[in-house]
Parts: structure tokens; C-alpha cells; sequence
């Protein structure tokens, strides 16, 4: 979509200085198709679409006039990073009219104006005589960024002072302004905040103390590294290449190691069942679906972090699918195609392998989504296959959708297609960019300071190596995704249809455990909790510090963890979230231990380990783990 990220990661190298160059040259290559489509449909042949051939049929077939107007906006699509600028000019177009009949709003920003300027005007003042003088506005708990002891120094504490205030200003003028829809406010006010990140104090040598405290300690050494890594970065962003330091995590090597056969594969997945520690194992396989905007192994790193392995060395059977990362001849597979060839096609495999037994079924992100539409669906049909369901950072949900909701309407969802119908999927460079801005302090200005203007390199980790190594969605798949959930809200609602009959979550009867993190910018964790109000089974929920990735990926004895857990059973009063967070109180530690307990309370005993896939005669050995769809680029 992950964004990362719908769905999405939480770092990721896709806006570098290169983009520029890319943009500008996407933009002139979509004005060349274009003008060869327009001169054929005057000619009365229609043109063929990316990755399909003319006499082959498609759902999004149109009229070729239609066509010349997609692969223009796909140019400039990319050019924008997917953003289209009719949303945005929507946008500012209902704030400013409503802005410019509100008299009393200019009055009230007036009023804020002078008063901030008064207020800056002491602090200077006190400040010149005391430097240690308390400053008159605090930064956001969040913002990292002038907490340093050089930004505490005179001039720069008055720099930072003032540009906080200022923000402050352009925050309560772009809200509270009657007749602005809910949804143009949050866009205005988010490109507020991003112009204003732009030209923050930090990102300029003349105004941050840090880089010129270090251009004269290294006599300007800094600088020369940081044109050296600012080089290095343009150079394998327009080569394609991953980024520096990401060859030292390759799958399979370093990791997504946990020993493993490839069982079962089509054209969309691989399922991989892992080779058992124990001598016994429960007698539920667990299943894990994760997102397809990225690799697997996010749920596979490094020995020490991978929750594949914490739950083999439990004692459990583990199969996870792997999935296909997707091209333009992919641009006509579906939400039913991603459920038949994914969830359901990976659980009857899974069932042959461990016959006799129900799943537990674990869905993350994305593949937490799917999930909880296979779960209904197999509710709906009164197929008892799964004894669990565990849903990591997945929405079922979209009303709420946090700051993504800022770059899903009808007008931005139009302009993306128009971009997949060109190439045949969302590139991962599109996706990442909307994550990004979400958390561009942190993810794009702050590591280019760091980078660039005061020469350090941040070193590669497994997650962000992972993060890299995204995966491409495709055309069709996402279109329905983006306007069925996100857009209609179709799943809570009880309007997704499968085989022209809803499913409804209220359907499902296996007990869930549902996690969220307190730091998800992708599915925030009030949006999660609201699972709550539509299932009839019992519930535990489990919110966890982190992030969207680093809140899942949470090993014990990683520090600074936290977590609150509630066990909710069918028929129990619903509870609000805040009231929720409020009445459990923290514990410390990892949330995987806490979560292993419920799956194993939920057991119906032990046994010995089953035969691996490849000896049952109908799943012949595929390969070893990880598999081949994961080197797919």
C-alpha cells in the first residue's frame, strides 16, 4: 500500500535526492506513451495495457481517451510520489474559502499572533540575561529534536523557541474553522506541518549549533563525508540498489534462517513449515499470514528476535506463507484471489499436513485483514478449521484510520490507480513516500542532518535491511483493498461480499487475541481495539509499546518494553478504549510470553511432532526455507 505501509514499514530509503531526477524523468516518458495512445485511438485502434495482451480481458477496460488521461496522470504520479494534486488543491480550496468568510477566525489568529510575539519578546529578554531561564513553549513529547544542550544556548534558544511558536500559530490557523470538512482540516494542517519541517531550524547549518559545533571540531570534515555519503545514496538510489549496508542481511544467510521446508506453492504464495525443537509439540499448527506490501521474514530476523522461532522452540507447529512479490503481469489478481490463493489454499495444506487438527491462525498487518475476512467467510460456512485467531497490528476497522486516512479519497484513490493501471502495480517507492511524511521528522530531515550535514552514518539493522526489501501490490488487489476497506468500510459494516454473499465478523466463534502498539502510525491501536465492538467471542487485547514493526518484532528481554492486557469473554459490556488504557495498568517486559500462555491455554494437548510436508505424498520437498519467493525483486 507498510504506507509501508498500507501496511507498512517505519523506515525506509525511498525519498533521497535522486527522486527528483527519477520524477522529472517519469513525467517526460508519460507524456511520450501518452501522445502514441491518443494518436492511436484517432486512428481507431485501441492500445494494449502494461503486462497484458490486447485480446486478453481485464475488469478496468475503458475508452481510449481515458487511457491518454491515465498515463498522464501516472507521470505525474510519480513525480508527486502518488499524491494527487486535486486533493490537495480540494483541500486548501475548503479551508481557504472558509478561512476568508470567517472574520472572527482572523480576529482570533490576531489576537494568538500578538500574544505569542509578546511572549517570545520576554522570553528573549530574560533569556539574554539567564540563559538557564525556563523556555516559554515545550516541545511535543515526540519531538526530538532541541532537546541538546547546544539548542539550550543563546541565540539558538531563541531560533528554536520562536520556530516552535510559530508551528504552534499555523496549527490553530489551519483548524477550528467551521464548514472545513474533517478530512481537508487534517490534509491542511499536515501540509503545514510539513512545509514547516521543512524549513526547520535543524536542517540549515547558519541555525543548528550541532553541525557547526562539529564543522569546527573536524575542521569541515563532516561536511566532506557528508557530500560523500549524499553521493553514495544518489548513486544507488538511481541504480536501483539497496541501501548502504543492507548486503549484510541477506534472507537466508543472516536472516530468516529458522530451519524450514518450502511444502506447498502456486502462483501467490509459498508455505513454509518449520522443522520442530521439541520432542512433543502442541496439537494446533499455527499459521501466520503476514502483509504482502513486505517480505515475510519481518516475523523471521535474527535468531535473537525471530518470533518463528520463540514460537518453535515453544513447542509448536509453525507454517508461514511467503508471498509472491507481484509484476505487471500479476495487475488482474484480487482481493478473492489473495484470500482463495492465500489463507485458504495455505489452511488446507496445512490441514492435510497435520490432519485431525484445528489452526490457530495468526494474521499480521495486511495479513491480519485477510485473516479476519477468511475467518468470517469460514464462519459463514460453518467450517470449523481454526481453533484461534491472533490478529498483530491488523484493522478490521477503517473508520479511524489515523493520519493514513490523509492520503485515501476518492479524488488521491483515482489518481492511484490511474498510476497502477499504468504499470500494473503500486511500486514500493510510491508507498514508502506516504509513510514517510507521516513521520518525516523522524524519517526523512533528521537522517538527512545526520547523514549529510554531520557525516554519521546510521547503521544498518536488521529491520531497517528488512524494511528495504519491499514487495510491490498488485493493480487490482489494491484498488479493492483501498476502496472495499479504507474507503467503504465494507468488512465492519457487513457489506464485504464474497461469492455475491457478505461475510460479517460477528460471524466468527474462535477466540481472538488481538495486538496493537502505542506508536502505530499505520493502524493506530484505538482503531484496533474497535474489533471489540463487533465480535461475539471472547476478546484479549493486548497493546504494547513500539511502533507498528518494533512493537511486534519484541523479543523478551528486549528493554524498555511495556505492555496492558485485558481478557474480554462473549457478552461481556463494551468498555471504550481510553477508559480501557486507563483501568489496565502496564507490565513490563515482552508481550510474546503473554501471548504463548493464551495459545497454549487454548491446546488440546501434545503429541509427537508431525511429518514434515514433503513426506505426505500430495506436498513434495519445494526447497529449503526461506524459500524462493522471497529473492524476488
Amino acid at each position: 500500500m507498510n504506507t509501508r505501509q498500507v501496511g507498512a514499514p517505519e523506515s525506509s530509503p525511498a525519498l533521497s535526492p535522486a527522486s527528483l531526477f527519477e520524477q522529472g524523468r517519469d513525467l517526460a516518458a508519460a507524456w511520450m506513451r501518452a501522445w502514441p495512445a491518443m494518436r492511436a485511438w484517432q486512428s481507431g485502434v485501441a492500445p494494449a495495457r502494461p503486462g497484458r495482451s490486447r485480446e486478453e480481458p481485464a475488469f478496468d477496460d475503458i475508452d481510449p481517451p481515458a487511457s491518454v488521461d491515465r498515463l498522464l496522470h501516472a507521470g505525474m504520479g510519480r513525480m508527486t510520489m502518488g499524491i494527487s494534486p486535486a486533493s490537495l488543491l480540494l483541500a486548501w480550496s475548503d479551508w481557504m474559502l472558509h478561512l476568508a468568510m470567517s472574520p472572527g477566525k482572523w480576529e482570533r489568529m490576531g489576537e494568538k499572533y500578538l500574544r505569542k510575539l509578546v511572549r517570545y519578546g520576554n522570553y528573549a529578554m530574560r533569556a539574554a540575561a539567564d540563559p538557564s531561564v525556563p523556555p516559554c513553549i515545550e516541545p511535543l513529547p515526540q519531538d526530538q529534536r532541541f532537546r541538546g544542550p547546544h539548542w539550550q544556548q543563546w541565540p539558538f534558544n531563541l531560533v528554536w523557541q520562536g520556530f516552535l511558536l510559530q508551528q504552534q500559530w499555523w496549527y490553530s490557523a489551519t483548524t477550528g474553522i467551521g464548514g472545513v470538512s474533517r478530512h481537508h482540516e487534517q490534509v491542511v494542517s499536515f501540509l503545514a506541518r510539513q512545509l514547516l519541517d521543512m524549513v526547520s531550524p535543524v536542517n540549515f547549518i547558519a541555525t543548528n549549533p550541532e553541525v557547526q559545533e562539529a564543522t569546527v571540531r573536524e575542521i569541515g570534515e563532516n561536511l566532506v563525508r557528508g557530500g560523500q555519503y549524499l553521493w553514495e545514496d544518489w548513486e544507488r538510489a538511481v541504480g536501483g540498489k539497496a541501501p548502504v549496508g543492507a548486503d549484510a542481511f541477506q534472507a537466508g544467510r543472516d536472516v530468516a534462517v529458522t530451519p524450514g521446508s518450502v511444502v506447498f506453492r502456486n502462483r501467490l504464495i509459498e508455505l513454509i513449515q518449520y522443522m520442530p525443537t521439541t520432542k512433543e509439540v502442541f496439537a494446533e499448527p499455527v499459521l501466520i499470514v503476514p502483509a504482502w506490501i513486505m517480505k515475510y521474514y519481518i516475523l523471521d530476523l535474527s535468531p535473537d528476535n525471530s518470533l518463528v522461532r520463540y514460537l518453535v522452540d515453544r513447542g509448536h507447529t509453525v507454517f508461514v506463507i511467503s508471498w509472491h512479490n507481484p509484476t505487471a503481469i500479476d495487475r488482474d489478481l484480487g482481493m478473492d484471489d489473495y484470500l482463495r490463493l492465500g489463507v485458504l489454499d495455505a489452511l488446507k495444506a496445512v490441514r492435510a499436513i497435520v490432519p485431525d487438527s484445528r489452526v490457530n491462525a495468526v494474521g499480521y498487518c495486511l495479513g491480519g485483514t485477510l485473516l479476519s475476512i477468511a475467518a468470517a467467510w469460514l464462519a459463514r460456512e460453518r467450517d470449523a478449521a481454526l481453533a484461534t485467531v491472533t490478529l498483530l497490528a491488523a484493522q478490521t476497522d477503517f473508520s479511524e484510520p489515523g493520519e493514513l486516512s490523509l492520503f485515501i479519497d476518492h479524488s488521491q484513490l483515482d489518481y492511484l490507480e490511474d498510476i497502477m493501471w499504468d504499470q500494473g502495480y503500486l511500486d514500493t517507492k510510491q508507498m514508502a513516500g506516504a509513510f514517510q511524511l507521516m513521520r518525516s521528522n523522524d524519517l526523512i530531515w533528521s537522517r538527512m542532518v545526520n547523514a549529510y550535514l554531520l557525516g554519521r552514518r546510521e547503521p544498518m539493522t536488521g529491520l531497517m535491511a528488512w524494511n528495504a526489501d519491499a514487495t510491490r501490490m498488485p493493480f487490482r488487489m489494491h484498488s479493492e483493498y483501498l476502496r472495499r476497506c479504507f474507503l467503504d468500510n465494507e468488512l465492519f459494516e457487513g457489506r464485504y461480499e464474497i461469492g455475491d454473499r457478505p461475510v460479517a465478523l460477528s460471524d466468527i466463534r474462535a477466540p481472538m487475541f488481538v495486538v496493537a502498539t502505542e506508536r502505530d502510525h499505520v493502524s493506530p491501536w484505538r482503531s484496533v481495539y474497535q474489533i471489540r465492538l463487533i465480535t461475539d467471542t471472547s476478546v484479549s487485547f493486548l497493546l504494547c509499546s513500539g511502533g507498528h514493526n518494533t512493537g511486534i518484532v519484541s523479543e523478551p528481554g528486549h528493554p524498555r518494553r511495556h505492555y496492558r492486557i485485558a481478557h474480554t469473554e462473549d457478552g461481556a459490556r463494551y468498555v471504550d478504549p481510553d477508559n480501557w488504557y486507563a483501568a489496565t495498568p502496564p507490565r513490563t517486559g515482552s508481550w510474546w510470553p503473554a501471548w504463548a500462555e493464551w495459545l497454549e491455554s487454548q491446546s488440546s494437548g501434545r503429541h509427537e511432532p508431525p511429518r514434515p510436508g514433503h513426506d505426505h505424498p500430495d506436498f513434495p520437498a519445494l526447497g529449503a526455507a526461506p524459500g524462493s519467493y522471497v529473492f524476488e525483486r
